[in-house]
């Protein structure tokens, strides 16, 4: 069984259910608890390497969305519809308490919210955007509609094929400018 299998199912199984144990997640994967405790020591070292499985995944959606490509808010709107697939695992990271603790935090993060907050601010300075509104505001409401708009897709509340369009336009909505009457 190689580890990239053992992450993905693990991702998989917490994405819907966050409380997991090791054991569920181990039966999840289709291996013993011993050899997923080969793969990683406990809970904290899991979800350290989901952090960088969710940090690589989110990075390839980046590079996929060409956000320094065309208008911002379209830009935007790809970003959202890449980043999809791996909105499940953003929103089990976005509630992971640990991964925010102390000096801890994943460098990654620091590179994806630069890249996402320069599209905000690009958007900004070409007028398209809110100046009123932070891009580092931007981006951490960006990545709180996409973990909400996860966890109701999970649900069945919001239909998956509607995430890209709830989540953009919402954002968009209150980010876009709008000229003053």
């Amino acid at each position: 069984m190689d580890r990239d299998h053992v992450l993905r199912s693990a991702a998989a199984l917490l994405t819907r259910k966050s409380t997991a144990t090791m054991d569920e997640v181990a039966k999840a994967a289709g291996i013993s608890r011993a050899t997923l405790h080969r793969h990683f020591a406990g809970r904290d070292a899991l979800v350290r390497a989901l952090e960088a499985l969710g940090i690589a995944e989110c990075e390839a959606a980046l590079d996929r969305a060409r956000p320094e490509e065309g208008a911002a808010a379209d830009a935007v709107r790809r970003l959202v519809r890449e980043i999809q697939p791996a909105a499940g695992l953003l929103a089990f990271l976005y509630g992971e308490s640990q991964l925010w603790e102390g000096d801890r935090q994943n460098d990654g993060w620091q590179r994806l919210d630069g890249r996402i907050a320069a599209l905000f601010q690009r958007g900004q300075q070409g007028g398209e955007f809110r100046i009123d509104l932070t891009p580092a505001w931007l981006t951490e409401a960006l990545y709180g509609l996409t973990a909400s708009c996860a966890w109701a897709s999970l649900d069945g509340r919001v239909a998956a094929r509607d995430f890209p369009t709830m989540v953009a336009e919402l954002l968009l909505g209150g980010a876009l400018r709008r000229e003053e009457p």
